[in-house]
C-alpha cells in the first residue's frame, strides 16, 4: 500500500506532533506501507520520511524544482521525483497513492487535504482519506465541515467520508486495513 502523507514544513510547538509523526513512520514501515509525500527534508514531513527511511521502508518524495532549489530536497530517499510546480507534486503524488492521510501542518496541508477532498468528492480519486487529529488540532477545521453540511454545502456522506483517527495506532487499527 502507498500511503500518501500531507504534513508540515514545520514540526509545531508542542512536541507531541513530531512524536505522532515518528510513530506513523514506524507503523508504516511494520504494516509494510510505502511512503508518498512532497519530498522534504524538514519539519514533521520530514520526521516521517527519516523514521520511514531508517527503519528500512520505501519513501517516494514529490518536490517542485523551486523547493529543491531551495535544498529542503531530501536526499535520502527511495526516490525523489521533481516536478516542475505545486499543481503537478499534487497530481503526481495521488497517482501514486493508496490512501491519504493528513497529520497537522500550515497553509500546504490545507490546501493539500482540501485539493484530495474536492477530487474524491467528484471522484477523480477512489482512494480513502483521513485525518489524524493529533492533539485535538484538527477540531475547529472539522466542525467547520460540520457546519458546511448543515448549512447545505456539503454532503453528509462527503464528510462521512473523512476518516479521523486520534492516534497514528488508531488510524491503521481502523482505517489503513494493516
Amino acid at each position: 500500500m502507498n500511503i500518501c502523507v500531507f504534513c508540515g514544513s514545520g514540526t509545531g510547538h508542542n512536541p507531541v506532533y513530531a512524536e505522532a509523526a515518528q510513530t506513523l513512520g514506524r507503523l508504516m514501515v511494520k504494516h509494510h506501507a510505502t511512503l508518498i509525500y512532497g519530498g522534504g527534508n524538514i519539519g514533521l514531513m520530514g520526521i516521517v520520511a527519516d523514521q520511514v527511511m531508517s527503519g528500512g521502508g520505501k519513501a517516494i518524495g514529490v518536490i517542485p524544482d523551486f523547493l529543491m532549489q531551495k535544498e529542503v530536497g531530501h536526499k535520502g530517499l527511495t526516490q525523489l521525483e521533481v516536478v516542475g510546480s505545486m499543481h503537478e507534486r499534487k497530481r503526481r503524488m495521488a497517482d501514486l497513492a493508496d490512501a491519504f492521510v493528513a497529520l497537522p501542518g500550515g497553509w500546504g496541508t490545507l490546501d493539500e487535504l482540501a485539493e484530495i477532498l474536492t477530487w474524491r468528492q467528484l471522484g477523480l480519486v477512489k482512494a480513502p482519506v483521513s485525518v489524524l487529529n493529533t492533539n485535538r488540532y484538527f477540531d475547529t477545521l472539522l466542525k467547520q465541515m460540520e457546519l458546511m453540511v448543515t448549512e447545505g454545502f456539503l454532503s453528509a456522506q462527503n464528510l462521512a467520508d473523512v476518516a479521523i483517527a486520534e492516534t497514528p495506532e488508531r488510524l491503521f487499527a481502523q482505517y489503513l486495513n494493516a
